[in-house]
């Protein structure tokens, strides 16, 4: 179960309308929508929220990249809309890693032998045994072993909203609601909920 949400920010405070998810696809379909809604380019923010597993935070300032946050980024990559949020920039990975388990394995600290040297040099026999290993294990978990379970990306999204990082990393389930309230949006989220 997914509640979808998006708050933009007008002169008389936030505006909340409803998300249609089914169309978006991609972080820039998201962030196209974000845009949208937004009047004179001021901030707007969508939530995305799957029922007691993951949130989303997405800000959108104009023009600027997206900021993104995501609560549980082992929860989300096993849903679609989370996959759309967990770029690989969020992830620390190069864009279009081709082999996402090594770029995985970099994400956790499990890489092998330093970049420069050689896979097979001789005094490296060891690592590659156990890095050989690490790459196993990952594999029978898709690699999602390797994504973090637990908050990701840009805690401070909300800090300059009302919603200092402490206060974003301690949220669970009804995020959504807490956050508005810290927004001062609580009775508008509702309109939509």
């Amino acid at each position: 179960m997914y509640f979808a949400a998006l708050l933009a920010r007008t002169e008389d405070g936030w505006e909340a309308s409803d998300t249609d998810l089914d169309d978006v696809e991609t972080l820039s379909d998201l962030t196209d929508l974000a845009r949208e809604a937004s009047v004179d380019e001021d901030t707007v923010l969508v939530f995305i929220e799957q029922e007691d597993a993951w949130f989303g935070v997405i800000r959108v300032d104009g023009e600027e990249d997206p900021r993104i946050y995501v609560s549980n980024a082992s929860a989300a990559a096993r849903s679609s809309y989370g996959e759309i949020l967990l770029t690989d920039e969020l992830l620390g990975r190069e864009p279009g890693a081709e082999d996402s388990i090594a770029a995985l394995e970099e994400l956790v600290g499990l890489d092998g032998p330093e970049d420069g040297e050689p896979d097979n040099a001789p005094d490296h026999h060891n690592d590659d045994h156990h890095h050989h290993n690490d790459t196993t294990d990952d594999e029978d978990d898709d690699g999602l072993d390797a994504v973090p379970a637990g908050p990701l990306g840009d805690t401070g999204v909300l800090s300059d909203l009302g919603l200092p990082e402490a206060e974003l990393l301690m949220l669970r389930t009804d995020a959504l609601v807490e956050i508005a309230d810290a927004l001062g949006a609580a009775e508008v989220l509702e309109t939509v909920r």
